[in-house]
């Protein structure tokens, strides 16, 4: 069934491999199978392919390496520029926030600063407003404007109103820090507390503003009253022929022009209402120097100053005073402030008073039934002299009233008029 080494089964049988290895008379065989063959084969092709590897990567180890640090530093550069952006915005906020609270810092300095100046104001203003109200009195001036008492009574209520502010006040309902005010600490809202804050602050300045225009605007009208009143009573006087030593000029002048904050704008004004009040006073104590008042208020004259028929001879006789019809005891009250100078029985006035005015003027009270004041006693105007009677030269009841200029008998109309059209002012 065999032959030539062939089997019927398996087909031809592989011969193993022998290696003879002959030195000198020494020999040597060694039989390798062809498992074994492949088994080395494949180790040593391995060992192969790995050297190569180990070749290859000992050689693109460095690239491998340079390529892994340049992403790593690129990583690092990146995250690095990240927190450098991070915080250069973080340094833009707390700038942002420094700066807007030095800003609300300097708004409040400046809001406490002009309320105090106000509150300043409103003590300089209290005494010349009360002289005001003194010397107008509520004497109302052209044109219908506000009595002296409404306007003090306006400009006290408004400064009465100023709310005093503080750094605490300014945002009440807010509880985060006073640094963090800012319009960009919360950038989701609307209207942020540094913006309702600028608000209160416009709202405050514009409240400021207007007490502080209304002052002025006061002081002004004030002035402008007194100045009016002052013009009144001149003029009144002038336009009867009395004298009066006053001046009222108010007329501007040139000049550079020099622009006025509102500090020196509030010392002009209150200046110029000074100076109106002097003038005003001024031209008060000369109008109450003169004789205007009533003698005998209420009553009839019964006799004018000038020519007349003589009530006991029925001739022409020139009747240097007026005659008001009074009873035997009424008051007779002096018509000015003065001196007595005369004061008993004179001839046809039977019992009288004389009056010294100064200014070469003096009043005669006659035909008094009663003297009760002396030689050399000071009246003011109002004063009782005595009561009215029908002493001396007379034909019944009455008061006899003179006014004299430097000895000279004048009209007392003239005076009762103006003092009638003045007593509004005086």
């Amino acid at each position: 069934m065999k032959s030539n080494g062939q089997s019927a089964v398996f087909g031809r049988r592989k011969e193993p491999h022998t290696v003879i290895i002959a030195r000198g008379n020494e020999i040597r065989h060694f039989t390798i199978r062809p498992w074994l063959a492949a088994f080395i084969g494949s180790a040593l092709a391995a060992i192969a392919i790995g050297y190569l590897l180990a070749t290859s990567y000992l050689v693109l180890r460095d690239d491998l390496i340079g390529a892994t640090t340049a992403r790593q530093a690129r990583m690092q550069q990146a995250y690095e520029d990240r927190i450098s952006a991070l915080r250069a915005q973080v340094d833009r906020i707390t700038s942002r926030q420094l700066l807007d609270q030095q800003l609300m810092e300097t708004k409040v300095s400046e809001l406490l600063a002009r309320q105090t100046q106000l509150s300043q104001r409103h003590g300089r203003l209290g005494p010349i407003i009360e002289r005001a109200e003194n010397e107008v009195g509520d004497a109302p001036a052209a044109n219908d404007t506000p009595t002296k008492a409404d306007e003090h009574a306006e400009i006290t209520g408004s400064l009465s109103q100023v709310p005093t502010y503080s750094v605490a006040s300014l945002s009440a309902g807010d509880t985060r820090p006073f640094s963090l005010w800012s319009t960009r600490s919360d950038p989701l809202d609307n209207e942020t507390a540094a913006d309702r804050a600028d608000k209160l602050f416009v709202s405050i300045n514009a409240s400021l503003k207007a007490i502080e225009s209304q002052q002025l605007t006061r002081i002004t009208t004030l002035a402008d009253n007194a100045y009016r009143n002052a013009d009144a009573i001149s003029q009144a006087l002038q336009a009867a022929g009395l004298p009066v030593d006053t001046e009222l000029d108010k007329n501007d002048v040139g000049g550079p022009l020099v622009p006025l904050d509102s500090s020196m704008i509030f010392d002009s004004k209150v200046k110029e209402l000074d100076e109106a009040l002097d003038a005003l006073d001024q031209v008060k104590k000369e109008a109450r120097k003169l004789p205007l008042t009533n003698p005998a208020p209420g009553r009839t004259v019964t006799s004018p100053f000038g020519v007349r028929t003589d009530p006991i001879l029925g001739t022409a006789a020139l009747h240097t005073g007026m005659d008001f019809r009074a009873p035997i005891g009424m008051p007779a009250k002096v018509t000015a402030a003065g001196v007595v100078t005369k004061a008993g029985w004179n001839g046809g006035y039977g019992r009288m008073v004389e009056v010294d005015h100064g200014n070469g003027f003096a009043t005669r009270y006659g035909h008094l039934s009663e003297i009760d004041v002396t030689v050399g006693q000071k009246l003011t105007a109002g004063d009782v002299i005595g009561k009215t009677g029908s002493s001396g030269r007379s034909t019944g009841p009455h008061l006899h009233y003179e006014v004299r200029h430097n000895g000279e008998a004048v009209d007392p109309l003239r005076f009762l008029a103006v003092g009638k059209k003045l007593a509004q002012y005086l």
